[in-house]
């Protein structure tokens, strides 16, 4: 077995996220996005003495339970991985994952609650991030996603099936007017180009849509037209921001170095569980509306009976956890690395009418040494590196009761998750929560109590 070689492996079980595992004489060989069944012709990509990985090339033999993909981008398109399965299969191999992981190391829960659905499998994102580029060198302009083994290369992806037809049809509508003008998009390595991203926000709940533009300076560029094409026409939500962000930095990313209203407002808002959210064009927000609502109504589940408990909300982001349990608490603090975002709970805060809340600015691991308030419960909801080690330290030496802990990467759940055990605290309930329907991916809730 050589490094660029090509092999067959057949799949017999899975990890955390679809991480398919074979093996080749004494060797785990580790395939990304593949299920058990199947059979994948890979090339290797990593060599080590006890494992490999192989870079996926086909699917030569299909597992007995796949289905017939729903969206035609299905395969071409780096997005989803999972739409060859029902969305039953989708859940059950999400579940024996994350219980796996907690078995490897050596957790167990005192109640395991199952899998929990999206409410929507389909058409359910409210945010996508589109790029232009080209299929092939040289070719006609496309709008879409990066293509699967082709970082460099973009596929137009106007039947898109996780997101509504206002996204689709926005994304067509920008796409052939940007190629009739023959405006160049940015290429990251020679640093030159104008057309950059195209990122829609919907709310679902209101309806109300954000469209954001995203190119450099390189070009003076009259964007009347574009914009007059985007206003008249027909939605089935209702259009309320129309802006063009500048962004001239190096990285791929969408950076907002400056942000024009060309039509509307700046935000738009939106409605959950009985409370309402400005979401700016670069704020964090469930990007699984109803999936949200479920997410969060978890968490009010686990808080219980709260009334008279101060509440920490550990990286809370523009606060939407926090607020959601506010009116069956005594106090909320939520701490947030990002001043814009503090900013926007304090906003929403005001706009909810909630006088019982206070979000602070700052790394974690150093503003909560300063808090004065004591916690009878801590909600973490950290980024996917989990929390940080210090501020881990002091969540322990706040002695809270009751922990309730949300993650977007059990990996490094139950890595905090060992440390919280090794301090006293036992897991109590565990339930996984599908957000991200057709992608391997999810979100899980974790109760935890300090032992008497």
């Amino acid at each position: 077995m050589k490094k660029g070689n090509e092999i067959l492996v057949k799949i017999e079980k899975t990890e955390f996220p679809s991480m398919g595992i074979g093996r080749e004489g004494d060797k785990k060989i580790y395939v990304k996005n593949s299920f058990p069944g199947q059979v994948i012709r890979g090339r290797i990509k990593k060599k080590k003495a006890d494992y490999a990985e192989i870079k996926p090339l086909e699917v030569v033999e299909r597992a007995e339970y796949e289905i017939e993909a729903k969206c035609p981008h299905f395969g071409i398109c780096g997005g989803c991985s999972s739409q060859n399965l029902t969305y039953e299969k989708q859940l059950e191999f999400l579940g024996n994952e994350v219980l796996d992981l907690f078995e490897k190391a050596g957790l167990k829960p005192l109640e395991y609650e199952g899998v929990t659905g999206s409410y929507e499998e389909w058409e359910y994102r409210n945010k996508m991030e589109f790029t232009f580029g080209d299929l092939e060198k040289g070719g006609e302009l496309t709008l879409g996603m990066h293509m699967k083994n082709r970082s460099f290369a973009v596929v137009n992806v106007d039947q898109c099936k996780i997101v509504d037809e206002d996204f689709r049809k926005i994304l067509t509508l920008t796409v052939d007017y940007f190629k009739k003008q023959e405006l160049t998009y940015y290429r990251v390595m020679k640093r030159e180009g104008y057309l950059r991203h195209l990122v829609i926000r919907k709310a679902k709940n209101t309806g109300e849509l954000m469209v954001n533009l995203v190119t450099t300076t390189q070009v003076d560029f009259d964007l009347t037209e574009y914009v007059n094409i985007i206003k008249e026409t027909k939605f089935d939500g209702n259009l309320v921001s129309l802006l063009h962000t500048e962004n001239d930095s190096l990285s791929d990313a969408v950076i907002p170095e400056k942000v024009n209203v060309l039509y509307g407002i700046d935000h738009i808002q939106e409605n959950l569980l009985g409370l309402r959210f400005n979401i700016s064009p670069f704020s964090f927000f469930q990007t699984n509306t109803k999936g949200a609502e479920s997410l969060y109504s978890i968490v009010r589940e686990y808080m219980g009976n709260s009334d008279d408990k101060t509440v920490f909300d550990l990286y809370c982001g523009t606060g939407s956890i926090g607020q959601i349990v506010a009116p069956n608490a005594r106090k909320v603090v939520g701490i947030e690395l990002i001043e814009e975002a503090v900013e926007a709970a304090k906003e929403n805060a005001k706009l909810n009418g909630l006088n019982n809340c206070e979000f602070l600015a700052g790394d974690v691991a150093e503003i909560i040494k300063t808090v004065k308030y004591k916690p009878d419960i801590i909600i973490l909801d950290p980024p996917r590196s989990g929390v940080h080690p210090k501020a881990l330290d002091y969540v322990i030496k706040f002695n809270a009761k009751e922990i309730i802990y949300v993650s977007c990467n059990p990996k490094t759940l139950v890595n905090d998750l060992k440390v919280l055990v090794e301090s006293g605290y036992e897991i109590v309930k565990l339930r996984v929560k599908d957000m991200f329907a057709q992608t391997p991916h999810g979100e899980v809730v974790v109760k935890i109590v300090k032992k008497v």
